[in-house]
C-alpha cells in the first residue's frame, strides 16, 4: 500500500526528525564528582534503569550527563533522585544555553588553513616549470593558470586579515592585521600586474604561502583561547528551568520564567530552590554550598530567605517567590562575574605590546623603500616591487606565531602533568603573580567530614547505628566510624526537619541532632553534632574537613618561591584560622561572601592567582589576574578559571608557575628571532637585493625557527 507523504516532511531525512523529536526531551546535568570510567558505568547503568530514559552519555571532561528521555512528566524528579542514591551530586543545566554558539570560527579557520595550504603547493608545482626555464608563451600559461588558482583562493582564505585591518583603519589606527593584508594584497596585484605585462616573474606562491603560515598561526592562536567559555554562560545555565508551583491547592510543574512575585512554590526534599524567596511553611536543612562554598546544611523555618540554586536536603517547604530573573542572587553573582571577565580581557599580551610598535614600523619601511626607489630609479615597477619585497620580508609572521607556537608547546606540557589551561594570555600573567589566594572547602579540602572526637564504646555503636539510617553529611561520617558487622537494628525512627533524628536500638532510646535540640551549648569553632543515649547527658561528636594530601606540601613550595598566601572561606572565622594555622598559612579570613571575595582578591593588588572550586568563588576567580579550579569544581568555576587542574595534586600549581616563567623566555626569545631575522633581512629587501618570492621563503624560514624554539619548551623537567 502506497501512503501519500507531505513533500516538506520527505524533505527531511528521518534521522533528523528523529534528533529534533530527542532534543525536546533531553537533560543536561552536571555532576562534579564523576572522575573514572567506573563513575561513568555507574552513572550510565543505573540512570538506564529510571522508567522514561532512552539514551545516558556522560561527557568526563566536561563533567556532565546528556539524557535522552521519553518526556514524561516525573523523569527529570526520577533521574536526579537516582544519581543522588548512586553518590553524586547533580546540578540541573539548561542545555540550550550552553549549547546556542557552535564554533564556527574554529572551523572556518581550519577550512580556510587546508584551501591555501592545497592552493600554494598546486601553484608552487607549477612554478617548478618557470624556475626551470620557461619561457614565452608557456611561462604566460602557467602564470595564468597560477593567477586563476591564486586569487580566488586569496580572495577567500586571507579575508580574517582583510576584515581586521580594515576595521582598525576605519577607527584610524593600525594594527598586525594592516600590513599582513597590505603584503598580501600588493604580492598578488604586482603578480598579475606582471604576469599581464608578459613579465618573467610572479609571486603568486609566495602570496599563498604568506597567507598559509599566517592562517596557521592565527589558528594556533585562536585554538589556545576557544575554550575559554564565559562563566557568566555556565551560571546562568545552573538556573532551575522548571517549578512546582502552589494554586488553588494544587501543584503544577511551570516554566520558571512564567512566575510572578508572590507566587507560592513547592520545594521537594533532594530539589533545587527555583527562585529567591521566603519559606512561608516548613522547617528544612538547605545545602547552601553553591553560594558559600560550605558543605555543612543551614537549618531554615518560617521566614527565613532562600536563594535559586541551593538544594533542599530535609522536608519539603513551601516558599512565597520574592524575586525573579535578574533579581535573584544567582544572577547578582553572574552579573559579578560578567564583569570581572571585562576587567581581565584589558590585560595586554606580549604580542599585542609587540604589534603596537612592529605595525607603524613595517609601513614607514616600506613606504621609504618605495619613494627612494622611486625616485632614485625612476621605475615605478621596481619601487612597488621592493616595497612588496620589504612588506613581505617584515611581515609579522614570525611574530604571529611567536606566541601561539609556544602557546600550543605549553599546553601539551601542561595537559600530560594534568592541567589544561583555558586562556592563553593567563600564562603570562602568571608569570607576574606575587599573591596565592585559596578556598578552602573542596580546594585545600575534600568537602568530606572527619570525626576528630567522638564518645566511645557502646555509645559510639548505638549512635552510629541511628546515624546509618540518615544521608546526612555528619551522620555519614559518624557511621563511618565502626565496622559494618557492629550495627544495630533502628526500631520506630522519627525524623525532626532542621533538628535530628530518634529512635529505639537495642531497646534504648537515642537521639542524634543539633546542640539546640538537646538544650546545650555548641562548642565554637567545630562543625558537630550531638547524641543522647538513654536518659544521659547528650555528648558531643567534632568535625573537621579532610585536608587534602597535597595542600600542605603546595602552600610550602609557594612560599618558598617568596609568594604571600591568603586563605578566604565561607565557613567560620575560627575554622578557617584553624585550618591556617594547620598549613602555615599566616593570612586566613572566614565568613565571606561571594562579593566580599572579590573586593577581597582585588585589594591585594593586580597581581594575584586565585585558585577556587565554587559558585561562591566564580567572581574572584573571574576578577584574578590569573586563576585556577580543580577538576571536581562546579562548571562555573572551571569556566571562570584559566587553569583546571585535572589531577586532584596542588602541587601543581607550582609546576604552572614554573613552566609559565620558561614559556614566557621562549616567547622573548621568539621575538628576539622575529627581529633578528629583520636586523638581517629588512637592509637585503631595502637594497632591492629579494624579490618577492625570496622575501616569502625568508618569512618562511623565520616562521620554521620560531616554531621550533617554541618546541624545546616540551623537553626537559
Amino acid at each position: 500500500m502506497t501512503v501519500a507523504t507531505c513533500s516538506a516532511c520527505g524533505a527531511v531525512p528521518h534521522d533528523k526528525i528523529e534528533q529534533m523529536i530527542e532534543a525536546e526531551h533531553r537533560l543536561d546535568i552536571s555532576v562534579p564528582s564523576v572522575h573514572c570510567a567506573g563513575c561513568i558505568g555507574s552513572i550510565e547503568r543505573g540512570l538506564m534503569k529510571v522508567s522514561g530514559v532512552r539514551a545516558v552519555r556522560v561527557n568526563l571532561s566536561l563533567k556532565r550527563v546528556r539524557i535522552d528521555h521519553d518526556g514524561s512528566s516525573k523523569v527529570e524528579e526520577n533521574v536526579l533522585d537516582q544519581l543522588t542514591n548512586l553518590g553524586f551530586e547533580a546540578h540541573l543545566l539548561d542545555g540550550k544555553l550552553l549549547n546556542n554558539k557552535p564554533d564556527e570560527q574554529s572551523r572556518n579557520l581550519l577550512m580556510r588553513l587546508g584551501i591555501a595550504g592545497f592552493a600554494a603547493m598546486n601553484v608552487m608545482l607549477l612554478s617548478v616549470s618557470v624556475w626551470a626555464g620557461a619561457e614565452g608563451i608557456t611561462r604566460d600559461l602557467l602564470h595564468w593558470v597560477s593567477a586563476a588558482i591564486a586569487l580566488p583562493t586569496v580572495a577567500y582564505t586571507a579575508q580574517p586579515f582583510f576584515k581586521n585591518g580594515w576595521s582598525a583603519l576605519r577607527v584610524g589606527r593600525l594594527n598586525m592585521d594592516v600590513p599582513i593584508s597590505l603584503a598580501i594584497l600588493m604580492a598578488a596585484g604586482l603578480s598579475l600586474y606582471e604576469t599581464a605585462h608578459g613579465g618573467e616573474h610572479a609571486y603568486f606562491d609566495a602570496a599563498l604561502s604568506l597567507t598559509f603560515f599566517l592562517l596557521a598561526g592565527r589558528y594556533l592562536d585562536y585554538q589556545t583561547r576557544a575554550k575559554a567559555r564565559s562563566a557568566a554562560v555556565e551560571l546562568t545555565a545552573l538556573e532551575v528551568p522548571r517549578a512546582q508551583r502552589m494554586r488553588n491547592g494544587m501543584v503544577e510543574t511551570v516554566a520558571i520564567e512564567t512566575l510572578q512575585i508572590g507566587d507560592r512554590v513547592l520545594v521537594r526534599r533532594g530539589a533545587r530552590v527555583p527562585v529567591d524567596g521566603k519559606v512561608v511553611n516548613g522547617t528544612s536543612e538547605i545545602d547552601m554550598s553553591l553560594l558559600t562554598g560550605e558543605t555543612m546544611p543551614q537549618l531554615v523555618a518560617e521566614n527565613d530567605v532562600v536563594y535559586s540554586g541551593t538544594l533542599n536536603l530535609g522536608a519539603p517547604i513551601e516558599v512565597d517567590v520574592t524575586h525573579i530573573g535578574q533579581g535573584t542572587k544567582l544572577s547578582e553573582i553572574a552579573a559579578l562575574v560578567a564583569t570581572a571577565e571585562a576587567t581581565k580581557t584589558k590585560y595586554t599580551s606580549l604580542a599585542d605590546q609587540a604589534a603596537q610598535i612592529y605595525a607603524p614600523l613595517v609601513h614607514l619601511l616600506a613606504f621609504g623603500a618605495f619613494i627612494f626607489w622611486q625616485f632614485y630609479s625612476g621605475d615605478t615597477r621596481l619601487a612597488i616591487g621592493i616595497a612588496t619585497a620589504v612588506l613581505i620580508i617584515t611581515c609579522p609572521c614570525a611574530l604571529g606565531l611567536a606566541v601561539p607556537a609556544v602557546m600550543t608547546a605549553a599546553s601539551g606540557r601542561l595537559y600530560r602533568l594534568g592541567v589544561l589551561i583555558r586562556n592563553g594570555a593567563a600564562l603570562e600573567r602568571l608569570v607576574d603573580v606575587d599573591t596565592v589566594v585559596f578556598d578552602k572547602t573542596g580546594t585545600l579540602t575534600t568537602g568530606i567530614m572527619t570525626v576528630v572526637q567522638a564518645p566511645k564504646g557502646e555509645d559510639l555503636r548505638l549512635a552510629a547505628s541511628l546515624a546509618k539510617y540518615s544521608d546526612h553529611p555528619l551522620s555519614v561520617a559518624v557511621a563511618s566510624l565502626i565496622d559494618q558487622g557492629a550495627f544495630q537494628q533502628a526500631k520506630d525512627m522519627i525524623e525532626h526537619p532542621g533538628q535530628g533524628i530518634e529512635a529505639t536500638v537495642k531497646g534504648i532510646h537515642v537521639r542524634l541532632g543539633r546542640a539546640e535540640w538537646f538544650g546545650v551549648k555548641p562548642v565554637a569553632g567545630y562543625v558537630q553534632t550531638w547524641a543522647q543515649i538513654g536518659d544521659q547527658p547528650a555528648s558531643v561528636y567534632l568535625f573537621e574537613d579532610t585536608l587534602k594530601n597535597s595542600a600542605k606540601q603546595a602552600v610550602l613550595q609557594l612560599k618558598k618561591r617568596g609568594l604571600k598566601v591568603v586563605l578566604l572561606s565561607g565557613d567560620t572565622q575560627l575554622a578557617t584560622e584553624r585550618l591556617g594555622a594547620q598549613l602555615g598559612i599566616d593570612h586566613a579570613i572566614g565568613a565571606v561572601l561571594p562579593d566580599e571575595k572579590l573586593a577581597l582578591v582585588q585589594s591585594y593588588g593586580g597581581r594575584v592567582l586565585m585558585v577556587g572550586d565554587g559558585l561562591n568563588d566564580t567572581a574572584a576567580l573571574a576578577g584574578a589576574h590569573v586563576s585556577m579550579s580543580p577538576a571536581s569544581a562546579i562548571d562555573a568555576a572551571r569556566a571562570a578559571s584559566d587553569f583546571v587542574l585535572v589531577k586532584d595534586d596542588l602541587t601543581l600549581i607550582n609546576s604552572c608557575i614554573a613552566l609559565s616563567k620558561s614559556a614566557k623566555g621562549r616567547m622573548l626569545e621568539n621575538f628576539g628571532i622575529a627581529a633578528g631575522y629583520n636586523v638581517i633581512a629588512v637592509p637585503i629587501a631595502l637594497a632591492g637585493f629579494a624579490t618577492p618570492l625570496l622575501a616569502a621563503l625568508a618569512m618562511s624560514a623565520s616562521s620554521i625557527c620560531v616554531s621550533l624554539n617554541a618546541l624545546w619548551l616540551t623537553r626537559g623537567k
